[in-house]
């Protein structure tokens, strides 16, 4: 019976080298579903990205044609004043113009404010005749200056700094990096299955991660999840962004709860960079946006009117 005992190490050998191969494969299955699935789903935000994108580039190219326009008008009236009548109210009417479009795109109250004030002191220098005009004037320049003063473009500007920092945001789990755990000791007496059981226990306690942190709600993340939630920030202060040259107030407000929501809960808290990003999405929720923004109508069919009456005579 003796000469049999060399046979023991190959029967114990088997099970194990089975045990590794199992945990190897389901191990492979389960990375090559979630690259299949990280990259059906990175290709969709992609779209959302770039879709989003392009309606706030074309509201803001907007945005900057009327800045424009308004730089050009105010180097205009750097020129020798006209003289006649026709002249003043044609400069008069451009200039409500852009203040209109400056309140209705940009919802810049200041920047109408003041173009409007300029236009009622040019016509206090001409004949008492444009009365009319300066009693609608008035009017719009008393609803100018109790309506809100949002700084859209400014606005805009903050969200699109804290957009700009997100992939360098650090997150709540890196706080504290994960220590590593002690080997478990075999039990000094225990048989083949017992030995097959601890070992496929182990292999897979390999694959989960646990880790403590002073941040309750923080997460701990797949390298491609880490993705997702970076990309899903972004969209949503590109749509916080979206809302806010749209004049949507709901929209902008439930944006920048999602982004708060967010930063708080993956991000670290006690970062800089994080905190900056926290305090500003704070502060643009505390801001009023108006859901219509004000306009200068009265003053522009006063200026039309007086025009047409007098080009009829």
């Amino acid at each position: 019976m003796e000469p049999a005992a060399p046979a023991e190490p190959n029967r114990q050998r088997t099970p194990r080298v089975n045990t590794a191969l199992v945990v190897a494969v389901l191990a492979a299955l389960l990375i090559a579903w979630q690259g299949y699935d990280g990259q059906r789903r990175a290709k969709a935000l992609q779209q959302q990205t770039q879709a989003m994108q392009v309606q706030i580039a074309t509201l803001e190219d907007r945005l900057r044609e009327m800045q424009a326009r308004q730089a050009a008008l105010d180097a205009l009236y750097q020129d020798l004043a006209r003289s006649s009548d026709e002249s003043v109210l044609a400069d008069i009417e451009q200039t409500l113009l852009i203040a209109d479009q400056q309140l209705q795109i940009a919802g810049n109250v200041k920047a109408a404010l003041a173009a409007v004030q300029a236009a009622d002191a040019r016509l206090a220098r001409n004949r008492p005749e444009f009365a009319p005009i300066r009693n609608a004037l008035a009017h719009d320049i008393e609803r100018l200056r109790r309506a809100p003063a949002v700084d859209v473009a400014g606005s805009s500007a903050r969200l699109a700094a804290v957009l700009g920092s997100v992939d360098t945001l650090p997150l709540a789990m890196d706080e504290h990096p994960p220590a590593n755990p002690p080997p478990e000791r075999a039990p000094a007496a225990e048989n083949t299955w017992q030995r097959l059981a601890r070992e496929v226990w182990q292999e897979l306690r390999s694959l989960v991660r646990i880790q403590n942190t002073d941040h309750a709600d923080a997460m701990l993340l797949a390298p491609q999840q880490v993705f997702f939630v970076r990309e899903n920030l972004k969209l949503y202060l590109l749509a916080a962004r979206l809302a806010l040259l749209a004049h949507d107030e709901a929209g902008f407000r439930a944006d920048l709860k999602a982004v708060h929501e967010s930063l708080a809960r993956y991000f670290a808290p006690g970062d800089p960079a994080v905190a900056a990003a926290i305090a500003t999405v704070q502060q643009l929720a505390g801001s009023t946006l108006p859901a219509r923004p004000p306009d200068v109508a009265a003053s522009l069919a006063a200026v039309r009117d007086y025009r047409l009456a007098h080009e009829s005579r």
